[in-house]
């Protein structure tokens, strides 16, 4: 029986994101009960493929490509922003960045249940 993906709770405080097999893997901080919130969505970015478990959470706990800035919501993988540039660029594209925006919200990443067991962090279905 194949093990789980997972990675040590200790290398996920709050606000990190770290690359578990196919899954970008991150902690959005304490919620409401005081644990912290565990998440696990694709990796890749659906704007210019980049490797979204090298990205970060923001205030809002939502994941940003490292990219250009696109932010997924992780609990439903939508995204919520559209990236700030292309290729190279960095810097305003609305219209641009609307239509990936678009693209992201019809195309989301997948996502899984990421849970705290024992001393790991564990990506289930």
């Amino acid at each position: 029986m194949p093990q789980p993906d997972s990675v040590p709770a200790a290398d996920l405080p709050p606000g990190t994101v770290r690359r578990v097999g196919d899954w970008a893997v991150g902690n959005r901080g304490a919620g409401p009960d005081g644990d912290d919130r565990y998440f696990a969505v694709s990796r890749i970015c659906r704007h210019q493929l980049a490797d979204l478990a090298e990205g970060s959470v923001d205030a809002d706990g939502c994941l940003v490509c490292p990219w250009h800035q696109s932010r997924y919501d992780v609990r439903t993988g939508e995204m919520v922003e559209g990236p700030r540039g292309f290729l190279g660029y960095h810097g305003p594209t609305p219209v641009y960045s609307g239509l990936v925006r678009l693209l992201g919200s019809i195309a989301r990443l997948r996502v899984r249940r990421a849970v705290r067991t024992g001393d790991d962090v564990v990506v289930t279905d």
